[in-house]
Formats: structure tokens, C-alpha cells, sequence
């Protein structure tokens, strides 16, 4: 039994979801977000409080169940707040900087290296060592943020690299001089 399938989600005041032909649209002050559901899967609005519910018990529609109330979840708390990662670079001569469209990264490499902005994603960078990857798609911030982390992970023994501003390295000893 999913217990996050059976949740109930409340619409928020200054939100409107639509269902129809199984496309969920959901219409909110800071945008508009859309997701297609499976065939085993069927979504209503009641009295204000979106219901999902699966045609049968076989193990894809179990599985999606919950997948689509988590899912739809994300896309109301997106619409009316959004989603923001922030990330740090430690290191002598590390930096991020932003060029049009583009953030250019300084991570120790030979070269910049440069990452296109992806569509319905702001980046703030209050210093040259902090970044902040905003939006109102969930995934899509998680994804670009872990693609800027992805161009140099953090190494446990100095601790350098991009790593997000709540996380903890591991930090390792190295050798012992004799």
C-alpha cells in the first residue's frame, strides 16, 4: 500500500490545476507546470484537494502511485514558492562567474569551463565562491545544480571542489611524513 499515494493534496490559495485526457496542469503565480500521467494512473479535484488514484494493484501502477503524488506535490509548492540549491566552491583561484546566458567556472581545469542556463532557470551568484540555482521545476533545478557540482566533485583529503552549502565532506588523513 503507498501511503504517499493516498495523500491528499490541498490546493493552494492563487493556484489552479486542470486534468484533462490525463495531462495535469498546474497554474500558480510563478508559472505553469505540466505532467503527462501513466495509463494506470488517474487524478480528480475535489472540494479543492487533488485525489490520485490507480486503476489496479499490479507492481507499474503501485510503483507510479506515489511517483505521481510526490511528483504533482513538487509542482504546487514550485508554482507558489519554487525550488533553489545553493553551492560553494573551495579552492585557491576556484570561482563562478556569469557571462550572458552562460556560467563560466574556474575549477583548477587548464581552461573555463562553460554551462549553458538551461530554459526556466535563474542563477544568482552574490559572490564569486556562492551560486544559487533557482526555479519553479523541482527536477530541473536538482539536475542543473548537480551537472555545476559534476565539474569538480568535492575530494575528501582538501576538501576542494563544488559541493552544495549543506553538505559535509568526508575528510580522509592522507599519508604520514615518517
Amino acid at each position: 500500500m503507498s501511503r504517499i499515494g493516498n495523500r491528499k493534496l490541498e490546493i493552494p490559495t492563487g493556484v489552479t490545476v486542470d486534468i484533462t485526457d490525463k495531462v495535469v496542469t498546474v497554474k500558480g503565480p510563478k508559472g505553469e507546470l505540466t505532467t503527462t500521467l501513466t495509463k494506470k494512473i488517474s487524478a480528480s479535484v475535489e472540494n479543492n484537494i487533488i485525489v490520485i488514484k490507480r486503476a489496479d494493484e499490479t507492481n507499474e501502477a503501485k510503483a507510479m502511485h506515489g511517483t505521481t503524488n510526490a511528483n504533482i506535490a513538487n509542482m504546487l509548492v514550485g508554482v507558489t514558492k519554487g525550488f533553489e540549491k545553493k553551492l560553494e566552491i573551495v579552492g585557491v583561484g576556484y570561482r563562478f562567474a556569469l557571462k550572458g546566458n552562460k556560467l563560466v567556472i574556474n575549477a583548477g581545469y587548464s581552461h573555463q569551463v562553460e554551462l549553458d542556463i538551461p530554459e526556466g532557470i535563474k542563477v544568482e551568484v552574490p559572490s564569486n565562491t556562492e551560486l544559487t540555482v533557482s526555479g519553479i521545476a523541482k527536477e530541473k533545478v536538482g539536475e542543473f545544480a548537480a551537472n555545476i557540482r559534476k565539474v569538480r566533485k568535492p575530494e575528501p583529503y582538501k576538501g576542494k571542489g563544488i559541493r552544495y552549502k549543506d553538505e559535509h565532506i568526508r575528510r580522509k588523513e592522507g599519508k604520514k611524513a615518517a
